[in-house]
């Protein structure tokens, strides 16, 4: 959460400061602003609201070579122009930017006032400016120093009129990367503010403090010892963070599925022996063997696609498998065992509570893979191998093409576990064709948008939503609900559709439309029996199914029919036309599809 971008070169910061703004938006938007070193001195501009409305207060000439900016997500004080980003000191000399959470904030506050410092907001981040002012010396040293009495998580970028020439940056648990560029530098939250710049970029380590000027960079750690990095090439260029022709990157990213899908898949399917190749998950076949338990951990819709991963390598592989919510696993001292498989699921990889997970994982002993989209994220880097999905930049809040890809992510996993265990040849040559029709069957889905979209503003008005859903149903019910909830601002719970009749039930009523997942799958009939359960309560019912019951029309108001597929992919198929619901519900209610309110995109608090 939160965007921070900075600049160190011959050009003009404050447009590649507000590009860069605008690029990571989508990680926090209640308020911005910009810090520049100018001959006048330093200068600070901001304002709560969108960027747009901070770009409006700014002076027409703020010149200057050397700034940094942010985007924020509210953590600590409400979102108003004092406590919006950047913060200064008492001298108005220091400029500070950060995402993160100091936990010791109040302590030192109180400390540093009753040494005459002057707060001016009521953020944790505003400490780090005074800090830094009362500590004193070169900037690197005392920022240093600062760093080192505060607790909690940080990525910050800061620059002091003292010293204008450079920009010092650190990071302990929030993501920073640094743009390098020819006699100029770059920095970011997030590598999506600098593919207009450059292709190479260097990511910090937890407790690593960078010092950048036009001429280059250098690294220590916190007590000054130098580091060595290797720079990375970003793997996509600039025009896949473009919106394009579409109204919303939602729908731009709902109709990218099938190509992302194909990406996902691409040469990791086996047509030699009916399996997956994943060579990245750093595990032989013996040591797959070896695995009694897979345990899920993810967060939001990462938690759900976990839920239906854990459904397809069960039933694929026949060893127990459960997800859990990342957010709560460390918190209840969990026992880890070593021969638990644990697979962490995000993203953007870098959502703190996954990444704390992980982490209380590997201090036990165990072994974690990760599937995740981003590559050289956080959580991509601390686990011990994993699975890159490859579905490409998702810049709107809601999760649409990264969850299908998970699920397909997760498919292939199954597949390969199950190949080295129990399921025979033919089994797998059944997945692999199924995996196979994916995309053109994505297509197919999409082109019927319109009915779809026909449907969503049939009860887009409704105040409240039930999504129902058996085996692995039901964690597409989950992100069903969640969807029209992110974005429609929509009520809606998920239940799996057992679970109905014992007290969901007493809340249906006619105005409350009911979602049921219906794949012809060996569980139909005992789906329809709670369809019917809603029918006679009056309550009205949209089937998302697979063509062929000449039954259905008679039992429920409205029909959105999938492809049909195997059943260990029904899920996939069955996702697109409930984000699509969502989607057309929220642009007929008026919302921000893309920025929906109180939330952002990449969680990088806890």
């Amino acid at each position: 959460m939160c965007g921070i971008v900075g600049y160190v070169g011959r050009q003009d910061a404050l447009p590649i400061l507000i590009a860069g703004l605008h690029r990571l938006e989508y990680r926090g938007y209640d308020s911005s602003g910009v810090a520049v070193m100018t001959r006048g001195g330093l200068k600070i501009h901001k304002a709560a609201g969108k960027i747009r409305q901070m770009e409006g207060t700014l002076p027409r000439r703020l010149k200057g070579t050397v700034g940094i900016a942010h985007t924020r997500w509210a953590t600590h004080g409400e979102p108003n122009d004092a406590n919006a980003h950047p913060h200064g000191d008492c001298t108005g000399q220091i400029a500070v930017v950060h995402n993160g959470i100091i936990e010791n904030a109040a302590q030192l506050r109180a400390e540093l006032e009753a040494k005459g410092h002057v707060f001016r907001s009521d953020t944790d981040t505003e400490v780090l400016a005074h800090l830094i002012e009362a500590f004193g010396g070169e900037l690197d040293q005392a920022v240093r120093q600062a760093l080192s009495v505060i607790q909690g998580t940080y990525g910050i970028a800061v620059i002091d009129a003292r010293q204008p020439d450079r920009i010092v940056a650190a990071r302990n648990g929030s993501p920073v990367v640094i743009g390098l560029g020819d006699k100029e530098m770059f920095i970011a939250s997030d590598v999506a503010a600098l593919v207009r710049y450059t292709e190479q970029v260097v990511y910090l380590d937890d407790r690593e403090v960078a010092v950048l000027d036009a001429g280059g960079y250098r690294t220590v750690t916190l007590d000054d010892q130098p580091t060595s990095k290797a720079p990375a090439t970003i793997q996509w260029g600039h025009e896949a963070y473009d919106r394009g022709d579409h109204e919303h990157y939602m729908l731009k990213e709902i109709l990218e599925q099938p190509e992302a899908c194909e990406r996902t898949l691409k040469g990791r399917l086996d047509l030699q022996f009916n399996t997956a190749h994943l060579g990245g998950l750093n595990l032989t076949p013996r040591d797959l063997l070896d695995i009694k338990r897979v345990k899920i951990l993810g967060c939001g819709s990462a938690f759900y696609s976990g839920i239906g991963g854990a459904h397809l390598i069960e039933s694929l592989t026949r060893v127990p498998a459960d997800a859990e919510a990342a957010s709560e696993f460390r918190y209840r001292n969990p026992v880890i065992e070593k021969d638990c498989l644990y697979i962490a699921v995000s993203q953007s990889g870098e959502t703190a509570d996954t990444l704390a997970a992980v982490h209380e994982v590997q201090r036990k002993g165990g072994r974690v893979l990760g599937i995740v989209n981003v590559v050289g994220s956080s959580i991509a880097r601390a686990c011990d191998g994993g699975i890159y999905m490859h579905a490409g930049p998702e810049v709107s809040v809601a999760s649409t093409k990264t969850f299908t890809c998970t699920l397909v992510a997760f498919a292939l996993l199954a597949l390969y576990l199950g190949r080295i265990r129990d399921l025979s040849p033919a089994h797998g040559k059944r997945l692999i064709d199924a995996l196979h029709r994916l995309p053109d069957q994505m297509r197919e889905i999409l082109r019927n948008a319109d009915q779809v979209r026909a449907v969503a503003r049939k009860y887009a008005g409704r105040a409240n939503a039930f999504f129902i859903g058996r085996a692995n149903g039901y964690p597409v019910a989950l992100e069903g609900a969640q969807k029209l909830k992110e974005i429609a601002y929509v009520h809606a719970e998920a239940y799996p559709a057992s679970e109905l009749k014992h007290g969901p039930l007493a809340l249906i009523c006619p105005e409350t439309p009911t979602f049921v997942l219906l794949p012809r799958d060996h569980l139909y009939e005992k789906s329809l029996s709670s369809l019917e359960e809603v029918r006679a309560r009056r309550g009205p019912v949209i089937a998302v199914t697979q063509a062929g019951d000449e039954r259905l029309p008679g039992k429920v108001d409205d029909i959105l029919v999938v492809p049909p597929s195997e059943d260990e992919l029904n899920p996939v198929l069955l996702t697109i036309p409930l984000q699509l619901i969502a989607y057309y519900a929220a642009v007929e209610l008026g919302r921000d599809v893309d920025q929906p309110r109180n939330l952002a995109k990449s969680v990088t608090v806890e």
